[in-house]
């Protein structure tokens, strides 16, 4: 057996939303890197485009292209000027923290859109052409936060949406299964990214979390990537349906 070439991408076709910063653009390093296609998407063509000018100056064949996954008639636009995906990784998301009393119902409707719906409408879009083609990998970004409730930030509606895509990823695996299309998710830690800077001038808030975190420390993301380039490749051919934890050990206690 060739282990090697099992986690090779070359001739694969991606496309990663929420590409534009982050966790996304790790992750779009990491399919490029290991022979990919990528296409970088984000809400902000603009930031996609960095992305993609950044990685094309690493030799790697990356685009970029704008989308809302809370737009169900431009994803389907965007899936039927493709190739059938052989790799999809949903990515995007927001977070607020808000106490749940104080809440609005925009902000509620707001997260799980994009969290939730965005995820569903991302799948069904691109998976609609990986099913037609009989192959095709799936990974979505949920949350160490679909399974326990952070402390101290108040963000019932983030938990709730990460919940739900853990559950939709189980659903799609094996509504697909016998379809040649594997649906995975990763759940990620605290990852050190520009949505958490700032967060320093909040008094004990990230020692807080290092004090719950075992490894005593936050991510990185292109720990996150590698997860999900092992999920995007042939190495992972049996798993579907899976949740990878990669949170530093903070689910175990």
């Amino acid at each position: 057996m060739d282990y090697r070439s099992k986690q090779d991408l070359t001739g694969r076709l991606a496309l990663v939303t929420g590409a534009g910063q982050g966790i996304g653009a790790a992750i779009a390093e990491g399919l490029a890197a290991t022979g990919a296609e990528v296409i970088c998407t984000d809400i902000l063509r603009d930031r996609a485009e960095i992305t993609a000018r950044d990685l094309r100056a690493k030799g790697f064949k990356v685009r970029a292209e704008a989308l809302d996954v809370t737009d169900g008639v431009a994803i389907d636009a965007l899936a039927a000027a493709l190739p059938p995906l052989d790799v999809l990784v949903c990515n995007a998301g927001i977070v607020t923290n808000t106490p749940a009393e104080d809440m609005t119902d925009a902000e509620w409707d707001k997260v799980i859109a994009v969290n939730l719906t965005g995820v569903f409408r991302t799948c069904r879009g691109f998976g609609r052409r990986m099913l037609e083609a009989g192959r095709g990998s799936i990974v979505n970004i949920g949350s160490m936060s679909a399974q326990i409730v952070n402390v101290p930030q108040p963000q019932c509606h983030y938990n709730a949406s990460k919940a739900g895509v853990h559950h939709l990823t189980k659903s799609l695996a094996v509504e697909w299964a016998t379809r040649g299309v594997r649906v995975n998710a990763v759940a990620p830690t605290y990852i050190e990214t520009p949505l958490l800077h700032g967060l320093e001038s909040q008094p004990g808030l990230v020692s807080r979390w290092l004090e719950m975190t075992p490894a005593g420390r936050m991510g990185q993301p292109h720990e996150i990537a590698s997860v999900v380039q092992f999920l995007a490749s042939d190495a992972s051919s049996l798993l579907t349906g899976a949740v990878i934890n990669a949170d530093a050990g903070y689910t175990c206690i």
